[in-house]
């Protein structure tokens, strides 16, 4: 799995960081995604997967690696 955020998207909602805190933070002046993790492990991968579905931005994209 590879993660990729666009900041440009990021309305500072937070889900991402309240569902997968592992591979996701908030920056402290206005709230924009950070990544942590752009190949998280594989037990974050239903995490990862809720916390993209569930931003209000779509501003995380996932793509599966082979």
């Amino acid at each position: 799995m590879k993660v990729t955020v666009d900041e440009a998207k990021c309305c500072g909602a937070g889900q991402c960081v309240l569902i997968a805190p592992e591979v996701f933070d908030q920056r402290e002046d206005d709230g924009i995604v950070i990544l942590l993790e752009s190949e998280p492990a594989e037990n974050l991968h239903v995490t990862v997967r809720e916390a993209a579905a569930v931003c209000p931005a779509a501003a995380i994209e996932v793509s599966e690696s082979t």
